[in-house]
């Protein structure tokens, strides 16, 4: 696809062809990111000044659009690893996220843009890519939870990314800025494919589509099919009754992303536990990703990997699970594990056969911005009485496995 864009980033024509592209360079992100900053090396030397400054000047007028439209921009970081030479896992952390990759995802929704509003003109089916508006109740979780961090978001349905955006520049700059962003992003409604369009509330973008990995998506290839037959390019169109069952592909590749997303995560928790395995024992610094019912979900800091601390684990107390508030509370000590608080955990198992991590919090943690000795000071009267109460917990715990 060519296309001509404005100053501001909307698009003014575009037009499609088949062709073969002559590729004069095979870059990394991280070479167009160090040619960007005037790091060239002998591949780049040549290419600057006319091919990377003018994807950096189209990248600038895409992302003026994109703030207009009021996308949201939960740009969290993912998790990768690291293989030695030999097969050994040479370490285990958050991915960089660089100018160059936003470059190539801007120039992507564009393409994606004009393949839709195209495909919508000439009447044959689109395979969207839907992501509706979120559901009240996980808005309604979301206000909550916003509020025992100190952000207040407006009663009401939301039918705007901007409301979120906004929330986001306000957290910008402040220590809560993840926790924002991960409250935000598990609001937010699964997206799919369909034939049906409900827009893309994400990108707050009304037609949308994948047309940009054919060699890794259906979706994309489907997408193809259909350009292919509605432009009259030629041999590789629709196969077959395809366009009369778009609504049955739709769930079946949308069924089929969310299990290869579920394999990928199996696969990175299991390196993680790989990497960690012989460490038993080991402290880290984390945070509290979930609390539920029978424990707390934590994110290690430097490898941004996840594991549980049971809820029978925790010190000298028996503890509630707060919902709304997304906490445990002890009942006795009032003490409270709080989402988003920053905590210190051991590793005290790690299985290669499940990929969980289990750990236990480490005492004299910092909860709520308080320094907290976990439980009674040596020689407490209470010590008795809470070791007890947390040996009825265990009991209780074991009694429901039982069952």
């Amino acid at each position: 696809v060519n296309m001509w864009i404005t100053a501001n980033g909307a698009l003014k024509r575009y037009k499609f062809e088949r062709g073969i592209m002559r590729s004069v360079a095979r870059l990394t992100y991280e070479q167009v990111e160090r040619a960007r900053n005037g790091m060239l090396d002998n591949t780049t030397r040549s290419l600057p000044k006319d091919i990377i400054e003018p994807l950096y000047g189209a990248y600038s007028s895409f992302m003026k659009m994109r703030t207009s439209r009021g996308a949201l921009d939960l740009d969290l970081p993912e998790t990768e690893v690291i293989i030695d030479t030999d097969g050994t896992i040479k370490r285990v952390q958050p991915s960089l996220r660089l100018d160059s990759h936003r470059v190539i995802e801007e120039f992507m929704i564009a393409a994606n843009v004009a393949t839709a509003e195209t495909l919508e003109s000439t009447g044959y089916p689109v395979m969207y890519r839907v992501h509706d508006t979120p559901p009240p109740q996980k808005i309604e979780t979301l206000r909550q939870s916003l509020k025992t961090i100190g952000f207040s978001l407006a009663k009401g349905i939301i039918t705007d990314p901007r409301s979120f955006h906004s929330m986001l520049k306000k957290a910008e700059d402040t220590e809560n800025f993840r926790l924002v962003s991960e409250l935000i992003l598990r609001s937010q409604a699964k997206a799919s494919y369909h034939p049906l369009n409900v827009g893309h509330f994400g990108l707050a973008l009304k037609s949308y589509c994948h047309f940009t990995s054919p060699i890794r998506r259906y979706s994309d290839i489907i997408v193809h099919r259909g350009l292919i037959s509605a432009l009259k390019l030629g041999e590789g169109g629709f196969v077959g009754d395809e366009q009369k069952r778009f609504e049955e592909i739709g769930e079946h590749i949308s069924a089929t992303e969310r299990r290869a997303v579920s394999a990928e995560r199996d696969v990175l928790d299991r390196f993680a536990v790989a990497f960690v395995a012989d460490r038993k024992g080991a402290i880290f610094p984390a945070r509290i990703s979930s609390a539920t019912r029978f424990g707390l979900f934590v994110t290690l800091d430097k490898t941004n990997t996840d594991g549980l601390v049971p809820i029978s684990t925790l010190p000298y107390d028996y503890y509630i699970h707060d919902d709304v508030k997304n906490c445990l509370i002890g009942e006795n000590t009032g003490i409270t594990f709080h989402f988003g608080d920053r905590i210190t955990v051991r590793l005290e198992e790690a299985n290669l056969v499940t990929g969980g991590l289990i750990f236990s919090v480490v005492e004299d943690n910092t909860f709520g911005n308080k320094r907290t000795k976990i439980g009674p000071k040596p020689g407490d009267k209470s010590r008795l009485k809470l070791k007890a109460v947390h040996h009825r917990q265990k009991k209780i715990l074991g009694r429901r496995r039982a069952r």
